[in-house]
């Protein structure tokens, strides 16, 4: 971990994250790793790291540093060509192990399976970094909409699965990607599935994030006291094909200020890399720091419809993985 920043780092780092703009693009990861003198983590190499959506974006980045810090990688992406493809520009950086994992995590059935292969030998670090952010409604073949069962129904039977099996070594840890669209929603637990007629891509998308938050907080008080830790990283603003096919307009007019993959990718590198027991697990980490879940007064919950959030989600997500599964 890198050291404590000093004072003048830390009047800078709550005057970049007052400015949104300032925090979420490259000046605010520049600044804050010169200012704070980052290093790279220093107990990375012989974890195993799964990391998934590892074709291209934050999880190729993400791998490709871990893998140059002696971390073994399983990487997951749907399309095989694109593994391999990712294969050979990790394996060039790597000294430990790459194997490549094809799954769709569109297709709980594929998770579902995923879970199983993976499980022959303890993971020490799961990365949930897939994304969808799709500009039309699409429905899986087991009738989920797309969006919801990438960002959130996989991510919960993928770590459920791991957890029922063993499948995580003592002290494993699991990081969620989120992102900024998190921010302008409030969780509502009857509108998390879109339907087609109210279907708005980036709107389905910043409810699928908002629920990670919940479902991270629910796993952190389930699994934590069993060793488990639990993360959520905000990469920023990063120039990623998931930006540019996602938010094209968005991506154009930010253009000159978004993060390489790399910067955008570093603060998942920090906690996948970190040492035994640190840092604070259950928390939401942008470069390198902890931040509110929450931007906006009208996104919160009071506390008692926060417990009852995390009471009610993972109880929806199981029966609708279930409803899904047994569909013709």
């Amino acid at each position: 971990m890198s050291d404590s920043p000093g004072r003048l780092a830390r009047l800078v780092d709550a005057t970049l994250e007052a400015t949104v703009v300032g925090s979420f693009t490259a000046l605010g990861y520049q600044v804050r790793s010169r200012l704070e003198h980052w290093r790279d983590p220093e107990f990375a190499r012989g974890r195993l790291v799964v990391v998934t959506g590892a074709t291209s974006g934050l999880g190729l980045a993400t791998a490709q540093r871990l893998a140059s810090l002696g971390a073994d990688l399983a990487l997951v992406g749907r399309s095989e060509a694109k593994l391999e493809a990712a294969r050979h520009q990790v394996v060039s950086t790597a000294s430990g192990s790459v194997e490549t994992y094809r799954c769709d995590l569109s297709q709980l059935r594929e998770t579902g399976e995923l879970v199983k292969t993976l499980g022959e030998r303890p993971i020490d670090v799961l990365i949930h970094n897939a994304g969808a952010l799709l500009g039309q409604f699409t429905r899986s073949d087991e009738g989920v909409e797309t969006t919801l069962a990438v960002h959130l129904l996989s991510p919960y039977l993928l770590t459920e699965g791991l957890v029922g099996d063993d499948g995580f070594a003592p002290g494993a840890r699991v990081i969620s990607m989120t992102s900024g669209g998190m921010y302008t929603e409030r969780f509502d637990l009857a509108n998390l599935e879109m339907s087609p007629g109210d279907y708005r891509g980036s709107v389905a998308y910043a409810r699928a994030k908002r629920a990670q938050t919940i479902l991270n907080e629910h796993w952190q008080e389930v699994y934590g006291p069993r060793g488990l830790a639990f993360h959520m990283v905000h990469p920023g603003w990063a120039d990623t094909p998931g930006v540019t096919e996602g938010l094209p307009g968005f991506a154009r007019y930010m253009s000159p200020f978004l993060r390489t993959p790399e910067q955008g990718a570093d603060c998942a590198v920090w906690l996948a890399g970190g040492a035994p027991g640190e840092p604070t697990p259950g928390l939401l980490w942008h470069d390198r720091h902890p931040r509110s879940l929450h931007k906006l007064r009208r996104t919160r919950l009071d506390e008692v419809d926060e417990v009852r959030a995390r009471n009610a989600l993972p109880v929806w997500c199981r029966e609708r993985i279930d409803r899904a599964l047994t569909s013709d």
